[in-house]
């Protein structure tokens, strides 16, 4: 469907659509925390699917992986533009959002390489998973991640610094 709503074709692009919009929505809630806003992301991550659709390669992801990953980056540009704070709460870990379970990331559990990322992402110490999910799911800052961590910022960066070289180990192996 992806390609043919890069050629254009309205019904394909309908079709990924249905197929998709409520698991990269539920994403989108998940990260934002706000209906709006969730909406707001998914109309412009669609928008800009259907108008970058041509420049998907299906050799660097699979394409819930690619659509999601456009979503999070849309998610994160309004978190950044919001001026309340966005995090998870003191209960709540990596684990939880990494669970096999989980709505908006379903479909890309069952790919190889999310497998692989979360069996290497388990080789991490809990505080730096949790700073790992708070980075990629909230897209906190570093100066945001040592605040909801109530952690110095140098800690922070040196858990991001060494959790990065821990998994781009594990991950060569991984293709």
């Amino acid at each position: 469907m992806l390609v043919k709503t890069g050629q254009g074709d309205r019904q394909a692009f309908a079709m990924l659509y249905q197929a998709t919009s409520a698991k990269l929505f539920a994403l989108a809630l998940r990260i934002l925390a706000s209906r709006d806003l969730a909406e707001e992301a998914l109309q412009d991550a669609y928008v800009k699917i259907w108008h970058s659709a041509d420049t998907y390669r299906e050799d660097k992801a699979a394409v819930m992986t690619w659509m999601t990953a456009i979503v999070r980056n849309r998610c994160i540009d309004l978190l950044r533009a919001s001026p309340r704070e966005q995090g998870l709460h003191e209960d709540q870990s990596f684990d939880d959002w990494a669970s096999e379970d989980l709505g908006p990331m379903e479909a890309a559990a069952t790919q190889s390489d999310t497998k692989a990322l979360l069996r290497c992402m388990s080789q991490l110490a809990p505080k730096q998973r949790q700073a790992f999910a708070l980075s990629y799911f909230h897209g906190l800052a570093h100066e945001q991640l040592a605040q909801q961590l109530a952690q110095p910022l140098g800690t922070v960066k040196t858990w991001l610094r060494r959790g990065l070289e821990t998994l781009k180990n594990c991950m060569g192996g991984v293709k």
